[in-house]
């Protein structure tokens, strides 16, 4: 990087945004790379909530969670406190504004909990703590800002759902005679945040892996009924398979994922649906190793980010072919409506997406 380029905010690339048809190379993203935002803090976050190219919350290892209001030059610590005497792992943050967001912690049996906020992370409230040892909550997202889902590894040979209809202030387990039952080994990755995503009012998916194939589920009603489809990821391992979906809309998706062991090679590590995750294509070009994270990019509706410990790849041709942007480590991705997309990982790596430019230019 030349030291004269001046870092300037992705609010520009309207004007350099992709056609959607991925014949320039980079598209919305020509020149784009991560400006590291120093959080002054040493844990690994894996979980990650952009609401605008300001605001933006983080949460992680030991309980910790930041929040940014000013694009990330300061950062605030809004830890629980109780998740910080406990040690919790903070893997999944879903945030609806700067002041009211929904953490999840993992583990097994109680150490399962979703938190909320509403002034800010001023203070939070425990709503859900998991009674069940033979459950593991991996991820949660949410439709809108009542309607939301959270997920565990099978319970009785069954993925197990958590559904709220106010916010995240109650949770309920969904009845799971709609689940198709899990594969011999198949679990999901608390790896990003992003094993559990949902487009529109209704439309949500679950990605696995550690059994004989990885797949990805749908449900078009809230969690209520499920249909399964095998993805071109590899599996075959406890280590492998689909770590992270990302939806531009009801239809359109992306999947990445891979061999999480370092050092392993991780070929086919992401593929592509058109129908909603029925059927799934493999990327002609793919990401060249392990990615855990994903985001569509709000400019152009054929431009997504991939991430993951070796790196960051683009796509400007809708997941068909890759190309690596960054070689930074990071363990998951989001981008906002106003083009602000964040990255976070661990070593307290947090950073935002910016065009680098030179004086004159």
């Amino acid at each position: 990087m030349c030291a004269a380029a001046l870092l300037v905010g992705l609010a520009v690339a309207p004007a350099q945004a992709d056609t959607g048809a991925g014949d320039t190379p980079g598209g919305g993203l020509r020149g784009a790379g991560w400006a590291l935002k120093a959080t002054g803090k040493e844990a690994r976050f894996r979980g990650l909530a952009g609401v605008s190219r300001s605001t933006a919350w983080v949460a992680g290892t030991k309980g910790t969670v930041l929040r940014t209001g000013d694009g990330g030059r300061s950062w605030q610590d809004v830890s629980p406190p109780g998740a910080v005497a406990e040690g919790l792992e903070l893997r999944d943050i879903e945030a609806f504004d700067a002041r009211r967001a929904v953490a999840l912690s993992i583990g097994e049996g109680e150490a399962s909990r979703v938190l909320r906020t509403e002034d800010g992370g001023a203070t939070w409230t425990e709503t859900f703590r998991n009674p069940d040892p033979g459950a593991f909550y991996d991820c949660l997202t949410f439709f809108d800002a009542r309607h939301g889902l959270a997920m565990s590894d099978p319970v009785d040979g069954k993925f197990r759902i958590l559904a709220t209809d106010d916010g995240g202030r109650s949770w309920r387990v969904l009845p799971d005679t709609g689940m198709p039952a899990a594969l011999p080994g198949e679990a999901a990755f608390a790896a990003s945040g992003q094993c559990l995503v949902a487009s529109g009012p209704r439309d949500v998916w679950l990605a696995t892996g550690g059994g004989p194939v990885a797949r990805v589920l749908h449900s078009s009603d809230r969690g209520l009924t499920w249909r399964a489809a095998d993805s071109t990821v590899p599996a075959g391992d406890p280590a492998r398979g689909v770590f992270a979906l990302a939806f531009r809309d009801r239809t359109t998706g992306l999947a990445v994922g891979g061999d999480y062991r370092a050092g392993q090679a991780s070929p086919q590590a992401a593929a592509r649906t058109a129908d909603a995750g029925r059927g799934w294509s493999r990327a002609a070009t793919p990401p060249p190793a392990y990615r855990s994270g994903a985001a569509w990019f709000p400019y152009g509706r054929s431009t997504a980010l991939a991430v993951g410990p070796t790196g960051t790849d683009v796509t400007t041709d809708a997941g068909r072919t890759w190309r690596t942007l960054d070689a930074g480590s990071y363990d998951t991705v989001d981008c906002t409506a106003d083009g602000g997309c964040w990255a976070a990982g661990e070593k307290g790596r947090v950073a935002r997406l910016e065009v680098l430019r030179t004086p004159g230019r």
